[in-house]
């Protein structure tokens, strides 16, 4: 039998393809958004994991992998969540029945980290937390507030700094066409904005989607009006111009876009942009993903 007890659906960033999935919580612990459908099933209620089930889940997998695991990303929604007595306890198991591992990463919500210090965050990077996911969707405020992020600017960019500050690396997710045609200008702008006062590692693009319809969202997003493939590579490349970065990996690779950017910006910055552009005027020979290509 597997160690570990999974409740589906069960998500994880792009770049943990090759990691041990270790849910410490269910769900999220914010579970407002209304872009977002991973965490609305029934089954996935927010709440903590028992501590002795997450601990004997890591002993019985040191016994069966433990010269296999080399990542471990801990799951679901935010396992920040968690106090840093719980998670450091947690660290330190992983340390001593994994001892393979090299990375340890999470998603990071911006707003549970009010509450943590930076000796806190400190500490966990010292026990082998290296790299949070934050999910900032937007730098706007208005596009935050209608989309019931329960977020900031301000807030997602304290956030950053502090984990920026305990040696953290913070991989920034943003979501494009989150704003729609009445609010894509600003949405582009302060999007780059947030990201340029934070200077994060890791930068990833996704296109917002509603695999599930768009009812939800449009409860709190009346005059929301979608991207069209055009717009949406207009919206990236005023966003990708704005950008004045020192070194940061950026990736819009994601399955939900059409286009496939890789770099590092700044110093490839105008290339991107470049694609970019050249999408927009010359889409046939853009090498695009067909629609049936793409999924959330």
């Amino acid at each position: 039998m597997f160690p570990i007890r999974y409740i589906d659906p069960v998500f994880r960033p792009p770049s943990e393809a090759q990691s041990l999935i270790l849910p410490v919580s269910n769900g999220c612990s914010w579970n407002k958004c209304t872009y977002c459908e991973m965490y609305t099933a029934p089954q996935k209620k927010f709440s903590v994991r028992d501590e002795t089930e997450i601990l004997d889940a890591i002993r019985r997998c040191g016994e069966q992998y433990s010269n296999q695991v080399q990542r471990v990303f801990l799951g679901d929604g935010d396992a920040m969540a968690l106090s840093t007595r719980r998670l450091m306890t947690l660290l330190a198991a992983i340390r001593e029945h994994l001892p393979k591992v090299r990375r340890i990463s999470s998603y990071c919500l911006p707003r549970n980290l009010r509450n943590k210090t930076v000796q806190e965050l400190q500490e966990l990077r010292q026990s082998g937390l290296s790299l949070a996911y934050v999910g900032a969707e937007s730098g706007d405020d208005e596009v935050l507030e209608k989309v019931s992020k329960g977020e900031t600017l301000a807030s997602t960019r304290a956030a950053l700094d502090k984990l920026g500050e305990a040696g953290i690396s913070r991989s920034v997710m943003l979501l494009n066409g989150l704003g729609g045609r009445l609010l894509s200008k600003q949405h582009a702008t302060n999007s780059a904005l947030l990201v340029n006062l934070t200077q994060p590692e890791f930068l990833a693009t996704l296109v917002v989607s509603f695999p599930q319809g768009e009812a939800r969202f449009r409860q709190h997003f009346s005059q929301w009006e979608p991207l069209n493939q055009q717009e949406l590579f207009a919206e990236m490349a005023q966003f990708l111009q704005a950008l004045e970065l020192k070194r940061t990996v950026f990736r819009s690779d994601h399955a939900s876009n059409w286009l496939v950017l890789k770099g590092v910006l700044g110093a490839e910055k105008d290339r991107l942009v470049l694609e970019v552009h050249q999408a927009i005027s010359q889409p046939s020979s853009a090498r695009l993903r067909a629609d049936w290509q793409r999924g959330l």
